[in-house]
C-alpha cells in the first residue's frame, strides 16, 4: 500500500468513527418525553387534516417541475448579466435564442393550462 494514502485512510477513519460515535452519543442523552403534539406531524403550524398519503393531482408535479425549469433560467441569466459588457454580440445572441425557447415553452404550457390549479 502506498504511504502517500496513509493520511486520506486515517482522515476517513476518524470521519466514520465521529459518526457512529455521535449517533450512538444522541440516541443515549436524547430526552424520552412523548406526548401527543410532539408525535403529530408538522404542516406548517396548522392541525394536520386527511389522511397522510393521499394522492396528489398530476398539475402539482407539472407545476413543480416548470418552477426548476425556470428557475434555472435565472441561474444561466445572472453570470451571464455580469460579463455582459465582455462576452460580445455572439454570446447576446446565444442567450436571446435560450429565452425565445424557453417563451416557446412557457407559452406552451400556458395554452395547454398548465399553469391553472383546480
Amino acid at each position: 500500500m502506498p504511504t502517500e494514502y496513509l493520511p486520506v485512510l486515517i482522515f476517513m477513519m476518524v470521519a466514520v468513527a465521529f459518526g457512529l460515535v455521535s449517533l450512538l452519543l444522541s440516541s443515549i442523552v436524547k430526552l424520552r418525553r412523548p406526548y401527543p403534539e410532539k408525535l403529530m406531524p408538522y404542516e406548517s403550524g396548522n392541525i394536520p387534516v386527511g389522511e397522510p398519503r393521499q394522492r396528489f393531482s398530476v398539475k402539482f408535479y407539472i407545476i413543480a417541475m416548470l418552477f426548476v425549469v425556470f428557475d434555472v433560467e435565472a441561474v444561466f441569466l445572472y453570470p451571464w448579466a455580469i460579463v455582459f459588457d465582455k462576452i460580445g454580440l455572439y454570446a447576446f445572441i446565444e442567450m436571446v435564442i435560450f429565452i425565445v425557447i424557453l417563451l416557446v415553452g412557457y407559452i406552451y404550457a400556458w395554452k395547454k393550462e398548465a399553469f391553472t390549479w383546480d
